[in-house]
């Protein structure tokens, strides 16, 4: 079953299909709100056009188009990547009439949504996500590539026109990309909704048998979750950092070990230990942190990804996040679940967290 939400900003609001067959909306898009484009420029995730191309080739509106495949995942967002898409645009004739549609996964998205948003300074952009964690970074126009010293430091805030997640395609993914995916449902459950979160701890207990009608609830309500945060601040200038949650310590993991050496969500759930660790030492949390680990565990998060590294430079990473304003680190941390609350850091907490992990959560 298809499901329209609609995400609201004070610029604009579009709608988000969730479901089987949401791809069958496309077509409909450009006779409304999107009629009089002019030509089409898909960049798709080069394995997902091998597995999908044809299906998306077939949904699409009756203009001229364009078909550009990028690297997949995190490899695609790097500056060359960036400049061959703008290149390619130009060379194909693109006007401000035209539409990109980003086709891929979190990665995809974000380089092509930049993309969107800097050609001739801005053109409209359709996410059509085929990952789960995609319900994440599809929704709330933060667009982006990486730099060698930070993950998403290059980026815009651009609006997409619409999102079509059309949930067929998630059938073709790998179970660790489930998981990455599921990080972002977890963590959309730990900052808003505490009966959403008993919900996944009950239901789920292993990725391999994950009904697809649960999927897509799960899905939607982390939509829905995420738009309610956007809504009341897109630019991040206040409570949006709290979808940030667990990212701090993540991000600084991800970069450390390279962008793809682990998933985006592996690097979240680590970084969420982290933060509900401190949260029970500092914002008052009463949590049951060692039955989520064991359920993390269980659903094959690997959870000592800071075996090898050294603290300082993890630490260093989480000082050039740029969720740090000035000279301390700003950490969102939970008071309850569903509470969220941003806190100071000092260094000596934080390494006093890294050691739990090293020493608790990876055990």
């Amino acid at each position: 079953m298809m499901r329209e939400l609609i995400i609201e900003t004070p610029g604009q609001s579009y709608p988000v299909y969730v479901g089987e067959g949401a791809l069958d909306k496309l077509a409909h898009l450009f006779s409304d709100s999107l009629k009089g484009t002019t030509k089409l420029l898909i960049i798709a995730d080069e394995l997902v056009a091998s597995l999908h191309g044809d299906t998306l080739k077939q949904a699409l509106p009756q203009l001229p188009y364009e078909w550009l495949t990028v690297p997949s995942g995190e490899k695609a967002k790097t500056f060359a990547s960036f400049e061959t898409c703008l290149t390619f645009a130009l060379e194909k004739g693109l006007d401000r009439k035209s539409c990109i549609l980003a086709f891929g996964g979190g990665a995809a998205g974000d380089l092509a949504g930049y993309v969107a948003a800097s050609y001739m300074r801005g053109i409209p952009f359709i996410q059509i996500p085929t990952t789960i964690l995609a319900h994440d970074s599809a929704v709330g126009g933060k667009t982006a590539i990486n730099h060698p010293l930070g993950k998403n430091m290059i980026g815009h805030f651009h609006q997409p026109a619409a999102v079509v997640f059309d949930t067929r395609f998630l059938q073709t993914l790998p179970e660790q990309q489930v998981r990455s995916g599921f990080a972002e449902v977890i963590k959309h459950a730990l900052i808003a909704d505490p009966a959403f979160l008993k919900e996944l701890q009950t239901n789920v207990s292993s990725f391999e048998d994950l009904s697809a009608d649960f999927l897509s609830y799960c899905l939607e309500r982390g939509i829905q979750i995420k738009g309610e945060i956007v809504r009341q601040d897109v630019k991040e200038q206040g409570i949006r950092a709290y979808l940030n949650f667990g990212h701090t310590y993540g991000h600084a993991l991800e970069a450390k070990l390279g962008y793809g050496k682990v998933t985006h969500g592996e690097a979240v759930a680590a970084g969420m230990v982290f933060a509900l660790h401190i949260s029970e030492r500092k914002a008052g949390l009463a949590f049951n942190l060692k039955e989520f680990i064991a359920w993390l565990k269980q659903l094959g998060y690997p959870l000592d990804l800071n075996k090898e590294l050294l603290f300082d430079e993890l630490y260093a990473l989480m000082a050039r996040d740029k969720k740090t304003i000035g000279e301390s680190i700003r950490f969102v941390l939970l008071e309850e679940v569903g509470r969220p609350v941003i806190k100071q850091m000092s260094r000596m907490e934080l390494e006093e967290a890294d050691r739990f992990i090293r020493e608790e959560a990876a055990v």
